[in-house]
């Protein structure tokens, strides 16, 4: 391919708006521009390197038996309240009638068409265990679209379902899907970890995020070197010791315009970790009482999924006024007005004479003990992962944290659609049964920003072999000299007989400007030749990801063969 051929629009400054490193170099380097707020056209280059991942995932999912299908985009709104998600997904649901007045919507993912293909084309066990995949355009209307391609309102993606018999078939595919995933992560050239993450509005009873380890990364992620890792919103923490002080009586403390923790902890002279924290929620329209330790942040993922609730909203302190006697700032366990549902967080327990508000405006309570003093209807591990706090899977390394880029998530479904929708088939004994579903999910196009969040420097991007647009550029310093073209040609014809991407920078430009565009661009390797080097027989070349070192002067033959031998 000759660059003079190609739409290759490079800029020397992004746009102001483009608020990653990627989106600036995607479209400083011709791959991407912007249409609207979230919604991008991809330029050749880019949809060279977005066809380059789907040919990875493609083998991937092929091997393990995938089976590659198109779904429509656009979607009845019938099948989406027979789930209930029609009202769950809110705002980022893309609604639109037909000029019937019938309504649908842009589909953000597809669960409910998969399963009721399923439902009607799958009668009997014969027929299980079965994946289906497919890529295309998934719509979620974001608030506010930002990081370039990562967070758009339309983006590639590549969703996949598999149906399975019983559960255990389900957790078999599960470990199968689940290492096809960490093979197209290598593939990509990711440094990464798959975490365990909360399952969303998607649901079902476990799942994993792949995460593009990277300091611009939106997500936090605490892992252990033993292996354990996990969303911020999804990690474990474990019970805090019982101190096993003896126990003080319980002594009520004028506390004027004494409102937030470190006020409290300061005033009475106690570590934060001596208090403990009550906050009043909705959930699903229920109100509660929630407890966790001065110190730590109520996780609500993880309170919502304790108390199985689709909603949790802060209640409004006139309605905690009238359930607790009191004004934000003074709030407790101990001598509500009202009884009501009482969730406390694993660490409340191991606390010794900690300080609570009186749920009497300007008094704090000092000597408050679980089972003595309050109680609580439920404890669960309702909070957020802290530095500090040790791993829960070996219970001795003290968790790190990291940022990290989602470009994939896999989910045990179990029978949550299958239930919702009836998609049953007859088993060996001819009983009707539900089948098992597992949902896994690869953002194409968030995987295009994840490699170069994670591979670019000061000069532009630097692609990884598997995912560059061109694995090699040739850039002939004078192309229209007979040697120089001769000798290009003749490398550009080898390479591509054996199957390298290439392009020729044929253009009538500087050297210096064209090795600054293949910098930008990221392609993987350069050989450039030049009337100099050529009275030597020789050529240079160069690998991308390493921009400090020298060139090396060798002959075309053997640049030929260097490159071909970095294939694979």
């Amino acid at each position: 391919m000759l660059y003079s051929k190609m739409f290759i629009p490079t800029l020397k400054e992004a746009p102001a708006d483009a608020d990653t490193i990627s989106a600036k170099y995607m479209i400083r380097a011709g791959m991407i521009r912007k249409v609207s707020s979230g919604l991008y056209e991809y330029l050749p280059l880019g949809f060279r390197v977005l066809k380059k991942v789907e040919k990875i995932i493609r083998e991937e999912l092929d091997a393990i038996g995938g089976q590659e299908i198109s779904m429509p985009l656009i979607l009845p709104k019938e099948l989406w309240e027979e789930t209930g998600r029609w009202k769950i997904y809110g705002k980022e649901l893309f609604r639109l009638k037909d000029r019937k007045e019938a309504d649908f919507c842009l589909s953000p993912t597809h669960e409910e068409p998969i399963t009721d293909l399923a439902r009607r084309e799958i009668r009997s066990y014969r027929q299980l265990p079965v994946m289906f995949y497919q890529f295309g355009a998934k719509f979620r209307d974001e608030i506010r679209p930002r990081f370039g391609v990562m967070r758009a309102r339309e983006f590639l993606m590549k969703d996949a379902y598999s149906f399975h018999a019983d559960e255990q078939d389900l957790e078999n595919y599960y470990s199968v899907i689940f290492e096809a995933y960490n093979r197209i992560c290598k593939r990509c050239g990711f440094v990464f970890r798959p975490v365990e993450a909360a399952s969303g509005a998607i649901g079902g009873s476990f799942s994993h995020e792949f995460m593009v380890l990277a300091d611009t990364g939106e997500e936090e992620i605490a892992w252990c070197p033993c292996g354990y890792g996990a969303n911020s919103e999804k990690a474990q923490c474990l019970p805090c010791e019982n101190t096993k002080e003896a126990l003080e009586p319980l002594q009520e403390i004028s506390t004027p315009d004494i409102k937030t923790i470190d006020e409290v902890s300061g005033f009475l002279k106690i570590d934060a970790a001596k208090t403990i924290k009550s906050i009043f929620y909705l959930a699903d329209a229920e109100p509660i009482l929630v407890l966790t330790r001065g110190d730590t942040e109520i996780n609500e993922t993880k309170l919502a999924s304790a108390l199985n609730a689709d909603g949790l909203v802060l209640l409004e302190e006139n309605a905690v006024y009238k359930i607790a006697g009191a004004h934000f700032g003074s709030l407790g366990p101990i001598n509500l007005k009202q009884k009501i549902k009482i969730i406390a967080d694993l660490s409340i327990d191991g606390i010794s004479n900690a300080a609570v508000g009186a749920n009497k405006d300007g008094f704090h309570l000092k000597g408050a003990n679980y089972g003595r003093d309050y109680k609580a209807d439920m404890i669960a591990d309702i909070r957020k992962v802290k530095r500090g706090d040790i791993c829960p899977h070996c219970k001795k390394e003290k968790l790190q944290f990291s940022r990290g880029i989602e470009i994939g998530h896999t989910f045990k479904l179990g029978t949550k659609y299958s239930k919702a929708m009836g998609a049953t088939f007859l088993s060996a004994d001819g009983k009707e049964n539900l089948m098992q579903m597992g949902c896994y999910g690869i953002g194409v196009s968030r995987i295009l920003a994840a490699v170069i969040e994670q591979s670019s420097d000061e000069n532009g991007i630097i692609w990884t072999k598997n995912t560059a647009p061109f694995e090699a550029i040739i850039i002939p310093i004078n192309y229209a000299e007979s040697k120089t073209k001769e000798i290009t040609d003749s490398i550009y014809r080898e390479l591509t007989q054996r199957g390298v991407d290439v392009l020729i920078d044929d253009r009538e430009e500087r050297a210096g400007i064209k090795f600054k565009d293949a910098d930008l661009i990221g392609i993987p390797y350069r050989i450039t030749v030049s009337e100099k080097t050529l009275l030597q027989g020789k050529v240079e070349f160069k690998e991308r990801k390493n921009p400090k070192e020298k060139f090396e002067l060798i002959t075309p033959q053997e640049a030929v063969e260097k490159l071909c031998g970095r294939q694979g």
